[in-house]
């Protein structure tokens, strides 16, 4: 009988930890009592949203743009992203001393594109409901002999994202369920393989939006599946399709993909906002929202959730936020 060596293992997670420590932040895990008491269990918090650019995508663009060759390094990179790939891809080539040109959306929230041009990188933009992002970034990259680091699809993107799931299991010991949410599948793909990889009984759980399920439906028809680009609040999660290589470490390491919906999400970043004292942009209150909902079912024992950024602009998080209960 022969086995085959998954394309990332534990071992890579931690040589990512390894390559970012001093340069990604080692972020907080908050506790709650009200929270505790609403979800029946012992949760902590991974809060990405004090991540160096907001989220939890700084850690797989450093990894990844930390391993270019210098020659790859002095020719530049470029990348796709609805926001916060494209700030931490932005951000890791200013740390590395490279340029970079990022294809975003023409809706991606301005505070997002203006963050990424902050950083010093190029943007060139694209309709997301009749363009193909990838397409058009590989085609600068021919173009230019720009080095393409796509935001899910490669293995050490995957594992500088699993560094998260690292810290809070170093942080609180073994977890019982690991809830995170779910876009191209990266963040749910290297925090498996990190959990799972320590303590093989932790359930690992994704979280989508319910109109961007495509995870979800794809894990149940055993292939991927491709759904409309989604319309939901949560941006960062608005894919079509799981990623080849997401999908075929996410088949072995989740347990379960459950859906909450915009209201859902909106009143987990109320929550948030009033309970936690944080601010959390919709993809990363996804996974809160399946807690406060009993979305992911009684999880009793230690509950790990990563919250996976906070990059939102006041005028969205009041209009989004704002009024009703």
């Amino acid at each position: 009988m022969t086995t085959t060596t998954p394309p990332v293992t534990l071992e890579d997670v931690r040589a990512a930890a390894a390559r970012i420590e001093g340069i990604a932040h080692r972020t907080p895990v908050l506790r709650s009592r009200t929270l505790d008491a609403l979800a029946g269990a012992e949760v902590h918090l991974k809060c990405e949203n004090f991540q160096r650019m907001g989220a939890f995508k700084f850690r797989g663009a450093y990894n990844a743009v930390s391993r270019l060759t210098p020659e790859q390094l002095s020719r530049g990179i470029a990348a796709y992203s609805s926001g916060n790939h494209a700030q931490a891809v932005a951000l890791a080539a200013r740390e590395l001393g490279t340029t970079a040109v990022i294809v975003m959306p023409e809706d991606a929230p301005p505070s997002k594109r203006a963050a990424t041009a902050g950083y010093g990188a190029e943007i060139v933009t694209y309709d997301r409901y009749t363009g193909d992002r990838v397409a058009l970034a590989e085609a600068l990259a021919a173009e230019r002999g720009l080095t393409v680091i796509p935001p899910y699809e490669h293995p050490h993107v995957i594992a500088g994202q699993g560094t998260a799931a690292l810290e809070l299991v170093e942080e609180v010991g073994e977890l019982d369920a690991l809830l995170a949410p779910v876009g191209g599948g990266g963040l749910v793909a290297g925090s498996g393989t990190a959990v799972k990889g320590l303590h093989p009984g932790t359930r690992v759980i994704g979280v989508e939006p319910d109109a961007g399920d495509d995870t979800k439906r794809s894990l149940e028809a055993g292939r991927r599946v491709s759904i409309p680009v989604p319309h939901t609040i949560a941006d960062g999660q608005a894919l079509h399709t799981p990623g080849e290589l997401t999908f075929s470490l996410n088949r072995r390491l989740l347990d379960d993909v459950v859906l909450v919906g915009d209201d859902e999400i909106r009143h987990a970043m109320r929550f948030a906002f009033e309970r936690l004292k944080i601010v959390l942009e919709p993809s990363g209150a996804t996974p809160l929202a399946a807690l406060l909902t009993g979305r992911a079912g009684r999880l009793p024992g230690h509950v790990g959730v990563i919250l996976s950024g906070g990059n939102i602009d006041a005028e969205r998080f009041a209009a989004l936020c704002g009024g009703g209960t």
